[in-house]
């Protein structure tokens, strides 16, 4: 297969690095990089085989301004829900390419790791099961490749990890314990399946590698942006120093925001997420949204 990776950030780079060990395969990215396979970016969209690393929050825009339709596969790689609409990202991409040729990839998997090689488990989800077994079949030896059709279920465990991780890091960086944590990555898998259930998502789903599975790596580890952005909010930093000191994108952050315009227009009950957003938005002192959980 030829394959381009669009966005050369550490995800991207990463999964340049996984899909190149069997595959043709070259990175683009907004800025140019000094890397090997680096191509301008009209070069890479010629490709049949697309994985779109771009921040959640991009996607609509970039597309807008830089896709050109020549019948392609895409395998998205970002996990988020758009802020301003409140859209999945199937929708997003829905807009520019039908959804038989969009899949989605999840699962368990820091960019530092897939880059050493180290062995790893991921899902690929796709309304066209051919698809999604294509990009499977094209991944290296060291990691397993299993494929849905729960698109939903896939985005909606992708995306909310990230908030969970969030208050996993508050957890944490409060020194409440490994009880604490525990309980509030067990009630965030409860929640995000809840959430995922509203929109149609399959309840196995969220108790795979895509939901649980990631849930649980990226709610208690450093390796994990979002988890240090809890830590930093249980220090007391705002939110732009925070992120600044991060200099990455933390999806979990605009993520809370959607989750939150959602649950109030649909009436989902999001308590987890909803003491996120008040940390993240509102400035509410970690230790009165523990408090509040906990009530």
């Amino acid at each position: 297969m030829k394959i381009a990776i669009i966005g050369a950030g550490k995800w991207g780079t990463a999964l340049y690095h996984a899909y190149s060990q069997n595959n043709e395969v070259v990175i683009s990215s907004r800025t140019t990089k000094e890397m090997e396979n680096f191509v301008p970016m009209e070069e890479a969209l010629k490709c049949e085989y697309l994985v779109m690393a771009i921040p959640a929050q991009y996607v609509r825009t970039w597309m807008e301004e830089n896709f050109v339709d020549h019948g392609q596969n895409i395998l998205v790689a970002a996990k988020g829900i758009e802020t301003s609409t409140g859209a999945f990202l199937n929708e997003v991409y829905g807009a520019f390419v039908s959804k038989d040729r969009l899949a989605f990839i999840s699962g368990p998997s820091f960019a530092a790791e897939v880059q050493q090689s180290l062995p790893t488990a991921l899902k690929i989800s796709s309304y066209n099961s051919d698809l999604a077994q294509t990009y499977a079949d094209a991944l290296p030896s060291f990691i397993k490749g299993y494929v849905s059709d729960d698109v939903i279920g896939a985005e909606v465990s992708g995306a909310y990890k990230n908030v969970i991780a969030i208050a996993g890091g508050v957890c944490d960086g409060l020194g409440l314990g490994n009880n604490a944590r525990a309980a509030l990555i067990s009630r965030g898998l409860v929640e995000m399946t809840r959430f995922g259930e509203a929109f149609g998502a399959k309840t196995e789903t969220f108790l795979s590698l895509g939901g649980a599975g990631d849930l649980f790596l990226t709610a208690s580890s450093t390796l994990s942006r979002n988890y240090r952005v809890g830590l930093g909010l249980a220090k007391g930093k705002n939110m732009h120093d925070i992120l600044e000191e991060l200099g990455e994108v933390a999806e979990g952050v605009p993520t809370a925001k959607a989750l939150h315009k959602i649950s109030v227009e649909k009436e989902i009950y999001l308590p987890i997420a909803q003491e996120v957003y008040a940390m993240i938005e509102e400035g509410k002192d970690p230790a009165m949204s523990v408090k509040d959980l906990l009530s």
